[in-house]
């Protein structure tokens, strides 16, 4: 059994789905009061680009605007998911507590290293009380780089890991494990997209996979 694993949380432990195209939509419906956008709210874009940092969502989705009006849509659509998964419009994946309680019963630690801001990750984890099992929820804002791998690295040296999996469904989260020595398990959820997952050392369908294979697990996957 390993000791640690750390989680991605958008397309992995909660389905962002749920309120992605209200928040965006929400937050274009305000550009356009503005008078700043004029056409179509750019959802298939955002989709194909899930995972990166907001930053770089807002350089793909406003690569006219200026860096000031990509701030201040940054702030109100971070104001829109949160008062959104507070209003209980979102929902976890299936099975996520139930693997939590089994990985805490089994004495392996949880970590969340997320591309999400930190207030966005915070009103997740306080809705549905995933503090209960969560060691740390640590957020991309932490890491000057913006490098999942970076983030990744950071909770290793701070908890002193050695032996470990990344658990997410974007390449970002296989490059964060492969990059730190950890294995890496994908997630054929959402977001996924297949060349990216074949570089995972695992994929699984459902979290609840997780309570067999983790078990089972080879060690010389570590290797």
């Amino acid at each position: 059994m390993l000791q640690s694993l750390i989680f991605d949380m958008d397309g992995t432990l909660f389905q962002t789905d749920t309120i992605l195209e209200l928040s965006l939509e929400d937050t274009f419906n305000h550009l356009r009061s503005l008078n700043k956008w004029d056409t179509a709210t750019p959802i298939d874009k955002y989709r194909e680009i899930m995972g990166v940092p907001l930053p770089k969502v807002w350089e793909a989705l406003l690569p006219n605007h200026s860096s000031e009006v990509r701030e201040q849509t940054d702030a109100y659509f971070l104001e829109r998911l949160v008062d959104n998964i507070r209003s209980g419009k979102g929902a976890l994946y299936p099975n996520v507590k139930e693997v939590f309680s089994f990985l805490i019963e089994n004495h392996c630690s949880i970590y969340i290293a997320s591309n999400g801001l930190t207030e966005y990750l915070k009103a997740i984890v306080s809705y549905y009380h995933l503090d209960h099992w969560i060691t740390e929820t640590c957020s991309i804002q932490q890491i000057e780089s913006l490098n999942k791998s970076d983030l990744v690295q950071s909770i290793i040296q701070k908890y002193g890991i050695t032996n470990a999996a990344v658990v997410g469904d974007r390449l970002s989260d296989i490059n964060a494990a492969k990059d730190n020595g950890l294995i890496a398990i994908g997630c054929n959820f959402d977001f996924a997209q297949e060349d990216e997952l074949a570089q995972a050392d695992l994929v699984i369908d459902d979290l609840i996979e997780l309570t067999t294979i983790l078990p089972n697990m080879n060690n010389s996957l570590l290797n």
